[in-house]
């Protein structure tokens, strides 16, 4: 039997009064626990200026106390944090900063938008944000949220503004998150901009491990003292208990989630507390290279976990169990690549380098003083790294040994070189300068990274433990990637090469780039001397021809895309205009038309397949007969007469990009350009055209630089040239390579006073190399061109 209508009404109106009820009930209950709980801090904060005696006497918290010890210890240690107020009435206030109404989210009520939150009148004082029931005299505290150094605040999110109406404060502390609402913005600005002068007015917080630290610093020179305070403070000293809190302060409040990498973290306090149950676990690892690699990751990710790392390792290395064992000497492996990697705090490095003297003091000639004495030389050359250590990298360093880095160089065999984590590519490239008798030469060397995409050139003051590990990551992410990613050495920049002779490295150095141009198409030419151009390589490769001669593929001596461009172009097909034959033909794509469209195409993809081939053939066939017309030639005398076919191009010697032009200096020219950068101009060319549409000499350049990550600006004297491309930093440093080449030239002799003050010249640049890359905003000097 159905309820009347006001029996409905009423059942309806006692359950709504039955839930407020019950909302009221949790919220003092919560609001009650939160003054227990806040009472319950963590013992581990100490403001700045409380000092306490030498024997701090601290030992890690721990879960096992009971309630009248931890009340104890809270008194003690909370004392100077904690304001004690009674029940009073809200007016009793005499500091009060900001009151006012605000609506605090309990149990989730922003989502369940028929519960609205609950107004509470919030008071703010010098140390605390309380709340009361109202504003009446007399009325009960609720809740109060102390303010320290390492609270934080929230501005107002404009996103949940658009979705709930109401505007958000959020203030973080140690043991609670307080979300407020209001429905105005000038109110939550407020409120805001006062949280955070109070917690900007308060003094530093200090963990008992930096205390400790201070003291241990103090009295180094005291052994006495310091066996004591070892002795006595346990924090210091290996655990293998877990450890609830960390050992440096930290601020309350969530990680911004847009932090690079794919990882997601919570709050730095809890990624401390995971990282020490990491370190736990390499004592009874088998393999713990991953897991090192997954530290070194993290501290890469979230920089102000770096110092606690290095506590927390300082602390286990600290008086083991058993001093060289297994799991003592992971925990120096982990140190060594720490300090390999990042650069600690000037404190937390004075700290760390007494822990190594006193190390080496106590276990003189043993494995630990090995890596301690390793650590503190790695210390003194660390400035930071882009990636983490790579496997093999974490292997070497484990041994305390270097690393072999293949480099790879066009006409000549690879070479192996012995490296550290901090040797730079402009280290290596001296070296291989000098091993390969390339020190004379007026032109530029450097370093390369290859792929199987793109080619781009190594700064100076990259590291190569840093582009080792980024090939280590691109082949974990294509494995089926081949060739794999490998470090060239090549021409940098051509200065002279013309005076090159034929009989040295240098010239089989400068073949090979040559013919790298020819296969990417940045030679134009007719198809005739291309083909010329390809005999010349196989005579340069096998000599005179012979049936049983290895024979490389074609696309290993002819460029690509000219047999592409014999193709017939696909047809077009105009898109549907009115919306009712897109929609047919939608249909029709789905059914058994779009299978006989598939099946078209797949046949019209055969039918050029077939002559590619057939084009490939005859092509070949052609190379082939010129090639039997080159019997007799030696190998120096086709590479020398490869080089000079391809010189004939004016613009040889020049580094070519592509870029499109937003703005054409030349009237209707095309918008797709070629950028060549030389040692005595910049041209443009339209791609595949022999002559350039337009030269500036460096005269009459006045400026170049970056407009933003894809835009690359050049300033010829009274109009701006914008450029699109992906290459900006690439261009920029040639650029500068040129300007700095070309003003070590134009420098006086020793001998002889300078013409101008030393802060007007560019950088004089070493010997066969080139600078690091950086963020370019430069102006030649004066007088730099070339005519």
């Amino acid at each position: 039997m159905p309820f009347p209508g006001g029996l409905w009404w009423l059942l309806c109106c006692r359950r709504g009064f039955t839930l407020l009820r019950r909302d009221y009930g949790e919220a003092e209950r919560e609001a009650d626990g939160e003054a227990e709980e806040e009472e319950e801090a963590s013992f581990e904060l100490r403001a700045q200026g409380d000092q306490g005696s030498l024997e701090v006497s601290l030992s890690q918290p721990t879960r096992s106390s009971s309630g009248s010890e931890r009340s104890l210890l809270v008194a003690e240690e909370m004392r100077s944090l904690i304001v004690e107020k009674g029940p009073g009435p809200v007016e009793d206030e005499p500091d009060a900063l900001v009151k006012g109404w605000l609506q605090r989210e309990m149990r989730g009520c922003m989502k369940t938008p028929w519960i609205r939150p609950r107004k509470y009148w919030f008071v703010l004082t010098p140390d605390s944000l309380d709340y009361y029931s109202s504003n009446e005299k007399g009325a009960r505290r609720l809740g109060s949220l102390v303010l320290t150094s390492l609270c934080s605040v929230l501005w107002p999110d404009k996103q949940l503004y658009k979705e709930t109406g109401y505007w958000s404060v959020t203030v973080f502390g140690r043991k609670h998150c307080y979300r407020l609402y209001t429905e105005h913005l000038n109110e939550a600005v407020r409120w805001v901009c006062a949280v955070q002068k109070v917690i900007d007015s308060k003094a530093p917080v200090q963990t008992p491990t930096q205390l400790l630290m201070r003291d241990v610093e103090e009295h180094r020179d005291s052994p006495e003292i310091l066996e004591q305070i070892y002795r006595c403070n346990p924090i210091l000293r290996y655990t293998s208990g877990p450890l609830y809190a960390p050992l440096l302060p930290f601020p309350y409040g969530s990680l911004d989630q847009s932090a690079p990498g794919p990882r997601s973290y919570t709050t730095l306090r809890d990624e401390a507390v995971k990282l020490f149950n990491s370190l736990q676990q390499l004592e009874s690892e088998r393999d713990p290279v991953p897991l090192m690699q997954g530290v070194l990751q993290t501290c890469l990710d979230l920089p102000p976990l770096v110092d606690e790392i290095y506590c927390q390792l300082v602390k286990q290395t600290t008086e083991p169990p058993a001093p060289g064992g297994q799991g003592d000497l992971h925990y120096w492996q982990l140190l060594t690549c720490m300090s390999c990697t990042f650069l600690p705090s000037p404190p937390v490095l004075r700290f760390l380098r007494f822990h190594l003297d006193r190390t080496e003091n106590r276990f003189p000639a043993s494995e630990m003083a090995k890596y301690a004495c390793f650590i503190r030389e790695a210390l003194g050359k660390t400035k930071g790294r882009e990636c983490v250590p790579s496997l093999e990298e974490i292997l070497v360093l484990m041994q305390r040994q270097e690393m072999i880095c293949t480099v790879h160089c066009p006409g000549a065999p690879a070479c192996s070189v012995a490296i550290s984590s901090h040797t730079t590519a402009e280290e290596v490239a001296q070296e291989l300068v000098s091993r390969l008798g390339l020190s004379q030469s007026p032109n530029l060397f450097a370093l390369y990274e290859q792929s199987r995409r793109r080619e781009q050139p190594v700064g100076s003051a990259t590291l190569l433990a840093d582009v080792l590990t980024r090939f280590e990551n691109l082949a974990g992410e294509d494995r089926e990637q081949d060739p794999p990613c490998r470090l060239c050495f090549k021409h940098y920049g051509f200065l002279d090469t013309d005076n090159v002779p034929r009989d040295s490295l240098e010239f089989a150095l400068l073949f090979e780039q040559a013919h790298e141009m020819v296969l990417r198409g940045y030679v134009p030419t007719s198809e005739e001397t291309l083909q010329t151009l390809a005999a010349l390589r196989l005579q340069s490769l096998n000599s005179d021809f012979s049936t049983h001669a290895p024979f490389p593929r074609l696309e290993e001596l002819f460029p690509p895309h000219v047999l592409h461009a014999r193709l017939p172009p696909l047809p077009h097909r105009p898109p549907a205009k009115c919306r009712g034959a897109r929609l047919r033909a939608g249909l029709l794509a789905g059914g058994l038309w779009g299978q006989a469209l598939a099946k078209q195409r797949a046949e019209r993809d055969q039918r050029l397949r077939g002559r590619l081939r057939e084009e490939g053939a005859s092509t070949m066939a052609a190379i082939v007969e010129k090639w039997k017309l080159l019997q007799g030639m030696g190998r120096p005398e086709a590479m020398a007469a490869y080089v000079a076919l391809v010189r004939e191009w004016p613009g040889f010697g020049s580094t070519l990009f592509d870029v499109d032009l937003q703005a054409s200096p030349v009237g209707a020219g095309p918008q797709r350009l070629w950028l060549g950068i030389g040692a005595k101009a910049v041209s443009l060319y339209k791609p595949g055209e022999p002559e350039p549409l337009d030269s500036f000499c460096y005269g009459r350049i006045s400026s170049f630089g970056a407009s933003d990550s894809s835009t690359f600006r050049l300033s010829v004297e009274d109009r701006d040239l914008l450029f699109e491309t992906s290459q900006v930093d690439e261009i920029a440093q040639l650029l500068k390579t040129y300007l700095a080449s070309a003003g070590a030239q134009r420098l006086p002799r020793p001998q002889e006073p300078p013409t101008s003050p030393p802060s007007l010249e560019p950088p004089v640049l070493p010997q066969g190399l080139c600078p690091a890359p950086g963020p370019w905003q430069h102006r030649p000097p004066v007088g730099s061109s070339h005519s």
